[in-house]
């Protein structure tokens, strides 16, 4: 149980505050509500133990918000409209819990526009890198329809299921770049300070020598000896190719080697896929304008090609044609998606077939990185035994054939 310090209004037009134990928020605006108050306010009371729990908790949340952030706000909002808090109370009562400085003042910012006058959806524009134009339109949506809460449900699983397509994306990459990872400090380790010691034994016997013990011998010498020119050259290198990834043409060819790459293709297809019939079809449910709805589709698609193809079909839908007409054209998406979304449109519930469709893909995306994980692990696992197996031959392979010589 926890304390909450409220203000509400009385049957007899009175304000009155006070204090009230209960599990949450929405369930001390409960308690209130059934004893004939109107809940002007309502913000949970802080102690001086939490109040230093809180400042540790701030210094270790430091940064910027984060998707998780947005994804925790969007579900307490949801809450407390839906317990009949007003807009205003509830951006108080969360900005008391917030322990993110920095996301607490954007939270007190929304407050103080929608105080003086303005939409919610008006007010979180401000803020495009935490609240995207899918956010903002589908609560505007909700604003004109009335079903602000239940809206705010569709956005916070929509935020929490890219958060989880992220996290799944991301842990696939994690294991095969720790190998790889592994591999290189390896071969360096074996080059720079195991090879090395063989120098001596090997000296005045170049002639009996196997040409991969010559070849790793002078690879050795040089990273010995080059060690800073061959830290430069990599920097110079990395450097160079993050400079060309992005600009607008190394983007496009990274999005295109994405759909090519034979073992990660038809994962990133599924990922594209996915997020894009999602976005779509949680947008038209929310009674988004059709353009709008292809608009924003296009810019979180995540992918050059997509987001071209997505306008392809905004520029089409503008001059009154069908959406599966462009699609048809198109080897983005496959012919059976093309077809459903082409009844969706005849049924008129082109909505609830995306929803479906990317649902679909949304399995498929989590298999598909299961697969692919299985196939990279064994392959950086064989390409690190050979390069170490490679540099152990030839280091062992001469002490053999010099044995069998002095015998």
């Amino acid at each position: 149980m926890s304390n909450y310090r409220y203000q509400v209004r009385s049957s007899s037009g009175q304000t009155q505050v006070g204090v009230v134990s209960a599990e949450s928020i929405a369930s001390a605006a409960t308690i209130l509500r059934n004893q004939g108050a109107h809940v002007i306010s309502i913000a949970p009371m802080q102690g001086v133990a939490t109040g230093s729990m809180l400042t540790k908790l701030r210094e270790l949340n430091s940064g910027k918000p984060s998707q998780k952030h947005v994804l925790d706000f969007t579900t307490q909002l949801a809450v407390m409209i839906r317990a009949g808090i007003n807009l205003r109370a509830a951006l108080e009562g969360i900005a008391e819990q917030t322990e993110h400085p920095q996301f607490k003042k954007i939270i007190l910012g929304i407050k103080t526009d929608v105080e003086s006058g303005k939409q919610f959806s008006e007010a979180i524009t401000k803020h495009t890198r935490l609240f995207s134009s899918l956010y903002v339109n589908m609560v505007k949506a909700s604003e004109m329809s009335g079903s602000f809460a239940e809206m705010l449900d569709r956005v916070a699983k929509h935020i929490g299921q890219e958060i989880e397509t992220k996290k799944m994306v991301i842990g696939a990459a994690i294991y095969p770049a720790m190998i790889g990872t592994m591999a290189v400090v390896v071969t360096i380790f074996l080059l720079t300070f195991v090879l090395p010691r063989f120098y001596t034994i090997f000296k005045g016997k170049e002639d009996i020598l196997p040409w991969a013990t010559k070849f790793l011998m002078g690879l050795s010498k040089f990273f010995v000896s080059s060690w800073p020119m061959i830290l430069a050259g990599v920097a110079l290198v990395v450097g160079l190719g993050y400079a060309v990834v992005r600009t607008e043409l190394g983007g496009w060819w990274v999005d295109r080697m994405k759909l090519t790459l034979p073992v990660v293709k038809n994962m990133f297809r599924a990922l594209y896929i996915s997020r894009s019939l999602q976005t779509m079809g949680q947008l038209i449910n929310a009674g988004v304008p059709m353009l709008d709805t292809l608009a924003i589709t296009g810019e979180i698609s995540g992918n050059r090609l997509y987001r071209t193809m997505w306008r392809g079909v905004y520029s089409s839908v503008k001059q009154g044609r069908k959406i599966a007409s462009p699609l048809s054209r198109t080897n983005l998406l496959p012919r059976a998606v093309v077809q459903m979304i082409s009844a969706g449109e005849e049924s008129g519930k082109l909505g609830e077939v995306l929803d479906e469709i990317s649902d679909y893909y949304q399995h498929q995306l989590k298999d598909r990185i299961k697969m692919v994980t299985a196939m990279i692990e064994p392959i950086m696992i064989i390409i690190m035994g050979a390069i170490v197996g490679f540099i152990a031959m030839a280091i062992i392979l001469p002490i053999f054939k010099m044995s069998s010589l002095v015998k």
